[in-house]
């Protein structure tokens, strides 16, 4: 089943924005209504695929000879145009398709993969690596003039290997999230990596962005759990991990986990997993102020043992109910005050027993006050909502968005004031004046990631006005010692800002790395490093 073409995911899971939500928008935003609605698909004017019948050929050739697997079709191509961004949404709804991909490949392994990526760079075609259409920073979007094509890797979907003394798995890099998991249950394990694009994002997609999910605090990133991994790239194959940890050099894999597309293609990756667990918990906690539960967090991270689950949102995310995506537009109980952290436990009985314990003792001395398992099990339940409601926001006339970011714990406090002070000044300067929530949802021994939702209405250049927006509070991340992304990646809309963070020394030595291994340079030009 392919996502939306014009939103996020299944549209029968779509649901309508609450009376309640929209006269909020209407009485503290200023939203009004949208009159139209995205441009229908088959009414989008799609241009001829500029590719000629040589090369169409030659793709063919690389993957097996059958119509089906070289598309270039209208919709095909409309579908794998851009990511899910909102201004890439924005875009597509008005039936703007400049970035449109010549053709849509799908490979069915490994070789046909290196076989396409030849064919790409002898004919200078760029070769764009599909796995869910996920990505929220361009990073499906490659900065060329020429032709490019759309490398869909769902024909990669299979569990290669289980190694259960190990406790390993080698998966290929199509794989979605949700078949994963179905598969490794079968031999009794989980890979325990559920992000919000849980649904339809892929196991390639994982690695290529350095992705981490909801359960990060006690699964770990999804760049922890990769042992090994196997790159196509034109110039050929390169495999790592052949052990859990080596001293032989500088680790590969770290230097590949990332790379966005623009170092080569991942084909597979073996990964730890872990039994799947026998209990479940998920609760809620209440703190008087953002602060103060910023603080538990950090005792809980560095003093622990922690929970598998452990995020905190601010008072106006938790004002408004964003914490538990499909309570939203329900009233409030009465002691919703502060902010709400959603604590979660995930293993043995035993072992679950002990965690939970510890945790709760934490947190009392730190000023939490339980509230029960119910906001756990509506997070838990909603968890995958959010960008649904993006769409239903859009749909409205409201203009929202997310970016995120990470450091230190001591820095935490001046990163939060200062991205939320950039985005309020520039939309508000801009006559769309915003409404800024916040959560932590990754926590660490030495600091948290910060995520952040913006709403505002959209007004009459929405995309002008976010593309400010969005530059000042890039600018104020790096200001106050953060990352430029914790987990959506580089892409094209944070290279500049990459730049700056890892410095004209280290992204010499990546385009080194991208020039031996892409030395046609037709790996997801401009993603990650800048192509002049």
């Amino acid at each position: 089943m392919d996502m939306l073409w014009s939103g996020w995911g299944d549209p029968a899971a779509a649901t309508p924005l609450p009376d309640a939500v929209t006269g909020l928008l209407r009485d503290l935003l200023g939203v009004k209504p949208r009159t139209t609605g995205p441009v229908p698909l088959d009414r989008i004017d799609v241009p001829a695929t500029p590719l000629d019948a040589g090369t169409l050929a030659a793709l063919r050739a690389a993957v097996g000879d059958d119509p089906a697997h070289v598309r270039t079709d209208a919709e095909s191509r409309v579908r794998h145009t851009r990511g899910k961004s909102t201004p890439d949404l924005l875009r597509i709804r008005d039936g703007e398709v400049d970035d449109l991909p010549a053709a849509v490949v799908l490979p069915g392994g490994h070789d046909e993969v290196l076989a396409v990526l030849t064919v790409c760079a002898v004919h200078g075609i760029a070769a764009v690596p599909f796995g869910g259409g996920t990505s929220v920073v361009g990073g499906l979007a490659p900065a060329r003039s020429g032709p490019f094509v759309a490398l869909d890797l769902r024909r990669m979907d299979t569990l290669l290997a289980v190694d259960p003394v190990s406790r390993t798995a080698t998966l290929q890099a199509g794989l979605r999230a949700p078949h994963a998991e179905d598969l490794l249950a079968a031999h009794g394990f989980t890979l325990g990596h559920f992000p919000q694009s849980y649904e339809w994002a892929t196991i390639g997609g994982f690695a290529a962005t350095r992705s981490s999910g909801q359960a990060s605090a006690g699964y770990g990133r999804f760049d922890e759990m990769v042992l090994g991994l196997t790159l196509a790239t034109p110039q050929g194959t390169v495999v790592t991990g052949r052990a859990p940890r080596s001293a032989a050099g500088p680790d590969l894999r770290q230097l590949l986990l990332g790379s966005e597309g623009a170092f080569g293609v991942i084909t597979s990756v073996t990964v730890r997993v872990r039994p799947v667990p026998a209990t479940r918990i998920y609760e809620g906690w209440r703190f008087p102020d953002f602060r103060q539960g910023a603080e538990a967090l950090r005792r809980v991270a560095q003093d622990g043992p922690r929970p598998t689950v452990l995020r905190l949102s601010d008072e106006t995310e938790t004002f408004v109910g964003l914490a538990q995506p499909d309570a939203i537009g329900s009233a409030a109980p009465a002691d919703a005050a502060g902010c709400l952290a959603v604590v979660g436990f995930e293993g043995t009985d035993d072992d679950t027993a002990h965690r939970r314990a510890v945790t709760t003792a934490l947190l009392r001395e730190a000023g939490g006050i339980p509230a029960g398992e119910e906001p756990g099990r509506r997070w838990a339940h909603g968890r995958y909502h959010a960008p649904y409601l993006r769409d239903a926001l859009l749909d409205a006339g409201a203009f929202v968005e997310t970016l995120e970011t990470a450091a230190f714990w001591s820095r935490l406090p001046d990163l939060y004031a200062g991205v939320r002070d950039a985005l309020t000044a520039a939309l508000t300067e801009a006559g769309t004046p915003p409404l800024v929530m916040c959560h932590i949802s990754h926590v660490y021994e030495n600091g948290a990631s910060l995520y952040f939702t913006v709403v505002s209405a959209q007004g009459d250049a929405p995309l002008a006005h976010w593309t400010r927006a969005k530059h000042a509070a890039n600018d104020a991340i790096l200001a106050a010692g953060g990352t430029i992304t914790h987990h959506h990646g580089v892409g094209a809309d944070h290279r500049d800002w990459y730049v700056r963070e890892a410095g004209d020394l280290a992204v010499d030595a990546l385009r080194a790395v991208k020039g031996r291994l892409d030395p046609a340079g037709v790996l997801n030009p401009g993603v990650l490093l800048p192509t002049d």
